[in-house]
């Protein structure tokens, strides 16, 4: 980028960017890196536009659109996946505890706790194993299995407790 090219962007930028951002924010929850993006590829242009604001504006608007619809088409994708993701538990009539209990409570737990504790029940990892996959000691994996047990018994009572 020459010194023509800087002081036409600084100038650019100071007189058009926020309202451009404002302009953005109409459809997107990212505006600034739409208007980044405009900037960029005015920037690619050779020639420049005539009109380089108009050019700005119908840039910043057709990019907001499209990522306000890339969010949307990830957020309804996710959604989706989430919905048919597989049970953790197969709900049995023999059951202590409902699944669903289960689940929420294993889904509150600290990563760290749900991680261990999901290794050493349904993995059937040693601590010894555990403790290597998480990069950590032994007595840190036995520590953390002990916390998660701890807060499991604790979710599970609550929401038993919270149902009946």
């Amino acid at each position: 980028m020459d010194t023509a090219d800087h002081s036409l962007l600084t100038r650019l930028l100071d007189e058009h960017g926020p309202a451009l951002v404002l302009y953005a924010q109409q459809w997107c929850a990212n505006p600034e890196d739409v208007v980044q993006e405009a900037f960029i590829r005015l920037m690619q242009q050779r020639p420049l536009p005539t009109n380089v604001c108009g050019w700005l504006y119908r840039v910043v608007r057709n990019g907001a659109i499209s990522a306000s619809r890339a969010t949307t088409r990830r957020v309804r994708h996710e959604t989706r996946s989430a919905s048919r993701r597989e049970p953790w538990f197969k709900p049995s009539p023999e059951d202590l505890i409902d699944a669903n209990t289960a689940v929420a409570a294993l889904e509150s737990l600290a990563l760290d706790e749900r991680e261990v504790v999901v290794l050493r029940i349904w993995g059937g990892r040693s601590f010894e194993e555990i403790a290597e996959l998480i990069g950590k000691s032994t007595s840190t994996a036995h520590r953390r299995f002990e916390m998660g047990l701890e807060s499991l018994r604790v979710a599970c009572l609550s929401r038993q407790g919270n149902s009946q």
